[in-house]
């Protein structure tokens, strides 16, 4: 069996990564992994700590490796053979989104998040752009533009200097999915 591909798709909220993460597990006949701290926070509530964020990093982790026991199984029977024989996860956020939540909100990040981020590997990035118009929910925080339009910054920043290839993903709904159905399919 082939090694897992591990495709991670970050951005500010409110960009689409959940949509995305699901229409390309849908596509490609796989599993996608949720972003844990939209349970953590809807069961916790908005009122976090710093030392939140870390069990929030700690529970994606989980989650994530959940996942990846899910997808290593040559034969699914919810799906049936992956895609290509290419057996894919697709991941809404990791530690790069932990960093730049921790540093936005609080000015620090904790030494596991910087440590899981050293030690995690992925295959790919795709990076949602603020393109979209913003959707009010119970979790979202940042509804003015220069807000989104720093955190996006940051996102790409840390991409821009790290080793894995990312690609920037723009447009509406359907221009996304097409974009990142292009990228995904170089991969596979």
């Amino acid at each position: 069996m082939q090694p897992i591909k591990k495709i991670v798709v970050i951005g500010p909220e409110s960009t689409g990564k959940s949509t995305l993460c699901e229409q390309l597990a849908q596509h490609y006949k796989t599993e996608w992994c949720a972003e844990f701290a939209r349970e953590y926070l809807l069961t916790y509530g908005t009122n976090y700590e710093a030392s939140d964020l870390t069990t929030i990093a700690k529970g994606q982790i989980a989650l994530e490796e959940e996942w990846l026991q899910k997808v290593n199984k040559p034969w699914n029977s919810e799906h049936g053979p992956w895609k290509n024989d290419t057996p894919i996860l697709f991941i809404d956020t990791d530690m790069y989104v932990m960093k730049v939540w921790s540093e936005y909100v609080f000015g620090v990040c904790d030494f596991f998040i910087l440590d899981a981020i050293n030690k995690r590997q992925y295959d790919h990035y795709l990076l949602c752009n603020i393109d979209l118009p913003w959707v009010k929910d119970e979790l979202r925080e940042y509804p003015n533009e220069q807000p989104r339009k720093e955190l996006f910054y940051m996102y790409k920043d840390l991409l821009i200097n790290q080793s894995v290839p990312w690609t920037l993903i723009s447009g509406d709904y359907d221009e996304r999915l097409v974009k990142a159905i292009e990228v995904v399919d170089q991969l596979v």
